[in-house]
């Protein structure tokens, strides 16, 4: 072997490495427990107080007695929700009257409708916002 080939195998080794180990890592920490669908009595018992937000763009605050307040890029909202066939039931927000199936993972939940990409968030404890 060559001095310089040499070298680079020295510095090449440690990065591979460091590289495998943290991409096993990362992998094993996202696993988790997979998504679930939830059924209308846990969609109910799990958002009820609660707030559904991505922490960035948009938040629900799933009131009770059906009540919903939402923020949409800072623009706030209110309206409706309800459980019906197994599905969340939106009407307000930023896009008016809707179904979707509720999937969730720990405190991350998922919004799905046919056809479409779902909305990703975590629950928690209603924010305050400005």
């Amino acid at each position: 072997m060559t001095p310089t080939l040499i070298r680079f195998m020295r510095g090449a080794v440690p990065v591979c490495l460091a590289l495998s180990l943290d991409l096993s890592f990362g992998a094993s920490v996202r696993a988790g427990e997979p998504f679930r669908r939830l059924t209308g009595a846990e969609i109910t018992a799990r958002l009820t107080g609660k707030e559904l937000t991505d922490e960035v763009h948009w938040a629900y605050v799933f009131g009770k007695a059906g009540r919903l307040t939402s923020v949409s890029l800072g623009t706030r909202g209110t309206g409706t929700w309800r459980v019906r066939d197994d599905e969340l039931c939106l009407d307000g927000g930023p896009d008016g009257a809707r179904c979707l199936q509720v999937w969730s993972s720990g405190q991350r939940v998922e919004l799905r409708r046919e056809g479409g990409l779902p909305d990703e968030g975590i629950l928690q404890t209603p924010q305050a916002r400005r």
